[in-house]
């Protein structure tokens, strides 16, 4: 028997987007692929199904970015065409599904997806994919247009349809059309209704080194408290909508918004609630219930309709992963969100009717904050991005049509991880073993964690440390095996769904005897999966602990974990509070690691090695025995030749030739070779810094050899070995060419100061005299067969310069009588003649010089 289809007109009653459905029908009549911009609440995600639905024999895929936001969505679908959930109208997110064989529509969380591609690449019995609120930017989303966009190379009949409230249409049109071909747009505007916008800036700072300030939250829920029982006077069905930037300061606001007046139901919506409460803030009240106020994270900002709502009260903050390169680290960062997250929170007051906006800041810093969120591929670990791509068999994207490509220092980090885990080969491609983590959802290094900890310390205890790693449970103290404690005995949402998760997890490998039930094994899992985050304590206050990764980074920790020698690491993140210990980052969930438990899960990273450096002028060597960055034993030993050479090197290449200490004959030797090489080119050597260290085996090999024996820098030859350079038969002319002094008329013979090798290619070579030695002398010397003319420096009887020139002759016949008139005063007794041409030339006094 056929099905019926889908009543478009009955489900669409009431709905704004009831008049784009035509618009919409004949731009699928010309393009398989579409992308839809329609403000929030129009009824796209409810109407736009449906209507897919009618032009395909097969399933209609809605993603959506959040768990909630599925589930609603499908179940708002399903009462409206009067069929039961699970029916024709079905969802599946993790941990979750309510749906069938004759689900005609099923809304689905964007990871679900993506792996059920990696089992069905072709998306056989699929025939349409809708991809909701595309804005969000979500590391899942970016992904799966990527992908479907090369479905859609081999399935012309595959619809796929992106849909947003804001975005940049265009854009996204280009990437999910052909190259011929963008996308149609179907761009759907009501008038908005109105919005009052107030401004309410705390006295106190938003954050500080913590996160959220507790002055902040008490000001957030004083402006909710007073704003509401203004509105409720006013209209008594409004609600009231308050956005907050994680679950933690929802808690927060809501218990204070509770402590301030008992006129409200006080709701809480985040992801760590049960569904069934989630489900229940969705649905809103009914007439004459008390009036409302829901205390929410970003979850409500687009993806959601929560009715009733009048008002909305912003912190315009918003938590998002943040990756710090230098630390190879990804943690969740609270700050300023952006201005358009912003107006989309603002449209929920305005959904049903007229509403109002209070923002907790001030319009400058509103308006100083960045126009959209930056996409979570820019800023978010890619381990699972670059591990599901391998899976797909196009490694970091290649040959995908992506709204951005993936950053390459982000995914060389991702690289480096798989590679480490075994679940990538050498061109990329997933391995055996990188198949199997794929298929386990959450991170590959926890992944690898629950498979190869499981034997170990039992299925379940495995499950469970994985499942807390991959939620966002709160970890007192840092302390996960305390953590894992508090769970097991608590009944709460978090609790509960932390259960379901472990339970599933725990299905996902092999059953193995599972006799432990104590908690020494948590260490060695959250090693398994992290073992560069292997930890050794290096320093203790009264105020906590500063402990050493294996990766390098140093990091901080307060509480119990503190007294301890080793941790495993599981979550680290940049902070400057006391708990980081000058350290500049914080730990945020670790668990007691013993010495056996380390060398297992890190023994890749053991080495036991010779390490040699140039230090203080010679070399000097150390046998350490190191996990990662840490050391574990060091002790003085003779370096090997090898060892020494490396270590010299190495100096080299970091210091550069300023390690060596030149004496004054080596650095005039290497000034007249530079002039040489400057004015004659080869066969002259090149001296330079980058000249000699590029020739080092060929100038200074018998001193490196000395070096990595132990010898001092400071007993170097370094003229000898720069002689080594010297070209024959041409260096038989060097002293001529380029000589150490030059005779002046006085009979002295005077030190030539050659032009530093690194220095001012125009640079001369320089005489420094006193004016009395040259009387008489006409003609300027020339250097290097009469390519360069010497500057002199004519210095007083003191030795001070009186005059800078390379033409003596003008000197003498125009501004000596200047220097005449200032000086004859000054130094009586040395000969200032009038005539200069006629004066004997003369370096003593005139009674000497008498005598």
């Amino acid at each position: 028997m056929t099905r019926a289809a889908f009543d478009i007109a009955t489900i669409g009653a009431g709905l704004s987007f009831a008049g784009a459905v035509e618009e919409l029908s004949a731009a699928l009549d010309t393009s398989s692929s579409v992308v839809v911009t329609a403000p929030p609440g129009t009824g796209k995600t409810t109407l736009v199904p449906p209507l897919l639905a009618s032009r395909t024999p097969g399933r209609v895929i809605v993603t959506q970015p959040r768990r909630v936001a599925a589930r609603a969505a499908a179940r708002r679908l399903a009462q409206l065409d009067g069929s039961p959930l699970g029916g024709r109208v079905g969802f599946t997110v993790r941990g979750e599904r309510s749906a069938g064989a004759d689900t005609k529509v099923e809304f689905v969380t964007a990871g679900v997806l993506l792996r059920r591609m990696l089992d069905d690449p072709g998306l056989d019995g699929v025939g349409a994919v809708i991809i909701d609120e595309v804005h969000e930017r979500a590391i899942e989303t970016d992904l799966l247009v990527g992908l479907l966009s090369e479905v859609r190379e081999l399935r012309d009949d595959l619809m796929v349809v992106a849909m947003s409230a804001t975005l940049d249409a265009a854009r996204i049109g280009a990437v999910i059309g052909t190259d011929e071909s963008p996308a149609p747009v179907v761009d759907h505007d009501v008038p908005a209704f109105p919005l009052t916008e107030r401004w309410a800036p705390s006295p106190v700072p938003r954050l500080d080194e913590r996160g959220v300030t507790r002055g902040f939250l008490d000001h957030v829920a004083s402006i909710t408290a007073s704003a509401a029982a203004e509105l409720v006077r006013e209209d008594p069905e409004a609600d009231v909508l308050v956005f907050a930037p994680g679950a933690g300061e929802v808690s927060e606001i809501a218990r204070r918004l509770r402590s301030l007046s008992d006129a409200f139901d006080v709701r809480e919506l985040h992801g760590r609630i049960a569904p069934a409460e989630q489900d229940a803030v969705i649905r809103g009240r009914a007439p004459r219930e008390v009036p409302r106020i829901i205390v929410t994270t970003s979850l409500a900002e687009s993806s959601l309709t929560v009715p009733g709502v009048r008002l909305v009260v912003d912190t315009c903050l918003s938590r998002q992963p943040q990756r710090d390169a230098a630390r190879g680290m990804t943690g969740l960062v609270t700050t300023a969100a952006s201005r358009s997250s912003c107006v989309q929170r603002a449209g929920r007051a305005t959904r049903q009717g007229p509403g109002a906006v209070i923002r907790c800041v001030d319009e400058r810093t509103y308006a100083a904050a960045p126009a959209r969120p930056s996409p979570e591929i820019a800023t978010a670990d890619l381990a699972d991005a670059a591990l599901l791509l391998a899976c797909w068999g196009a490694p970091d994207g290649a040959g995908l049509r992506m709204i951005e490509p993936l950053r390459a220092d982000s995914l060389a980090d991702a690289v480096a991880v798989l590679r480490g885990l075994g679940a990538i080969d050498d061109d990329g491609r997933a391995t055996a073993d990188g198949r199997v983590l794929a298929r386990i959802p959450t991170d590959p290094r926890l992944a690898r964690a629950l498979r190869d900890g499981s034997p170990v310390v039992g299925n379940r205890l495995a499950a469970e440390v994985v499942a807390l790693l991959s939620g966002d449970q709160r970890v007192p103290d840092a302390d996960v095996a305390h953590a894992l404690i508090a769970l097991r005995g608590s009944r709460t949402p978090d609790a509960r769904r932390w259960h379901e998760d472990a339970r599933r997890l725990e299905r996902m490998v092999d059953p193995t005897p599972d006799t432990r039930s104590g908690l020494e094994g948590v260490g060695l899992v959250i090693a398994l999966a992290f073992p560069d985050r292997v930890a050794h304590r290096v320093e203790r206050s009264e105020s906590g602990a500063t402990f050493l990764l294996a990766s390098g980074t140093r990091a901080g920790v307060t509480g119990p974990l503190a007294a301890v020698e080793w941790l495993a690491v599981a979550d680290v993140t940049r902070a400057s509070s006391r708990a980081a210990a000058g350290s500049g980052a914080v730990i945020r969930s670790a668990a007691v690691l013993t010495e056996g438990q380390m060398e297992s899960a890190a023994s890749h990273l053991m080495t036991d090695r010779i390490e040699a450096a140039f230090v203080g002028g010679r070399v000097q060597a150390r046998r350490e025995r190191r996990i990662g960055a840490i050391v574990r034993s060091s002790v003085p030993v003779r370096a090997a030749a090898s060892e020494g050479r490396d270590a010299v090197e190495r100096a080299l290449r970091r210091d550069g030739l300023g390690m060596f200490t030149w004496s004054e004959s080596a650095d005039a030797l290497r000034r007249r070779l530079a002039l040489l090489r400057r004015e004659l080119g080869e066969p002259w050597p090149d001296v330079s810094d980058s000249g000699l260290l590029e020739s080092l085996d060929t100038w200074l090999a018998t001193e490196l050899d000395a070096l990595a024996s132990g010898a001092p820098a400071s007993r170097l030859d370094l003229t000898s070995a720069l002689r080594r350079l010297l070209p024959w038969p041409e260096a038989a002319h060097l002293d001529t060419l380029a000589p150490e002094r030059l005779a002046v008329p006085s009979g002295s013979r005077v030190r030539i100061t050659y032009p530093e090798p690194d220095g001012d290619a125009t640079a001369r070579p320089v005489v420094a005299v006193k004016l009395q030695e040259c009387f008489g002398w006409a003609e300027t010397p020339r250097l290097v067969d009469g390519r360069v003319l010497v500057l002199f420096h004519l210095l007083s009887p003191a030795g001070r310069p009186l005059a800078v020139t390379d033409d003596l002759a003008s000197f003498w016949s125009g501004p000596y009588a200047q220097v005449r008139a200032e000086m004859r005063g000054r130094y009586p007794r040395h000969p200032w003649p009038e005539d200069p041409w006629a004066a004997a030339p003369t370096k003593h006094t005139k009674n000497r010089a008498a005598r």
